[in-house]
């Protein structure tokens, strides 16, 4: 049978741990792609973690590489290229720099492995998303931004921290952006099927989804950097979802025109996750509060797509 193909653009500590995890779950063969400067780095991460194999019993075939050509045939690639936000930088300027990364990744990838499915890591989330889709060219159910699974396993954390109970029995969902801007929604929130709401005083939940807002920002004030194992980690959940077609429910940055009204941008939404990349986005009905909520994290996706339509524009 033949095996998957995966391909992470971006060597850095969320990309090498997306191959540590797709490895791991023996998702596929893996190509980890970095700029010409950290060549000989990328190979070696590749090399250490095919040393694993015998240790933890997987098989597949890891190349650590600059050159692009080796990631034709993949059905999936994971973009986590990009530059964090440093201390002066304004988010016009991240958006800039990284708006020619991306999208130089996306060109590159389109020509190589025109099949592939996108999933875009890379910060500003919802713009590096819709970068992609313009300098790829792809259809939209092929490009997917993931930022919800990172969010919602934050969230569902909490709350067995809070009771004491294990994260396999939670349920939940939310929507809309990253960070400050995702709406977690707790009347979709369960746990072994009882409405969290019935187990967790509304005070307690409400600083228990503040803390999800934050928890980015909670890591890199303890570590002094980002976090990067559960945003691999929800990464390659998708990833999963995709290459064995599994038709996975997850919150994800898709493609809507119609659905919520959204009018045509990449926001954060329940959808249908496989072989096709997003097969469906999930409208659920919101109250008028979730619906302001998610309004208003649609505003702000606008704006960085303006920002980064900009970018686009003075990079021809």
């Amino acid at each position: 049978m033949k095996r998957a193909k995966i391909t992470i653009v971006g060597a850095g500590n969320v990309g090498a741990t997306c191959a540590h995890w797709a490895a791991a779950k023996e998702l596929g063969d893996i190509v980890l792609i970095d700029i010409p400067d950290f060549a000989d780095k990328t190979a070696g991460k590749a090399l250490d973690l095919a040393q694993c194999g015998p240790v933890e019993d997987f098989d597949c075939k890891i190349v650590g590489t600059a050159d692009y050509a080796h990631a034709a045939g993949s059905e999936v690639v994971v973009i986590t290229a990009g530059i964090p936000r440093k201390p002066g930088m304004s988010r016009d300027d991240l958006i800039q720099t990284n708006v020619k990364i991306v999208g130089s990744v996306a060109e590159q990838i389109a020509r190589v492995a025109p099949g592939a499915v996108l999933i875009v890591v890379s910060n500003p989330l919802d713009a590096m998303v819709y970068t992609a889709w313009k300098k790829s060219g792809f259809p939209t159910n092929r490009v997917v931004g993931q930022a919800g699974c990172l969010d919602i396993a934050r969230y569902k954390t909490f709350i067995a921290m809070e009771l004491g109970c294990s994260v396999e029995d939670i349920s939940a969902l939310l929507m809309g952006g990253h960070g400050d801007d995702m709406v977690p929604l707790p009347r979709y929130t369960s746990v072994a099927g009882i409405p969290v709401m019935q187990l967790i005083p509304a005070d307690r939940l409400q600083a228990i989804i503040e803390r999800a807002k934050g928890g980015g920002g909670e890591i890199v004030k303890l570590m002094g950097t980002s976090a990067y194992y559960a945003p691999a980690s929800g990464t390659v959940q998708m990833v999963e979802a995709i290459v064995k077609d599994k038709k996975r429910i997850l919150p994800c940055a898709a493609y809507c025109t119609k659905e919520y009204g959204v009018g045509g941008y990449f926001v954060g939404v329940p959808c249908t996750l496989g072989a096709g990349g997003v097969e469906k986005v999930i409208e659920v009905e919101l109250n008028g509060d979730e619906r302001k909520l998610l309004n208003t994290s649609i505003e702000h996706v606008k704006e960085l797509v303006r920002v980064a339509d900009g970018c686009l524009g003075r990079a021809g």
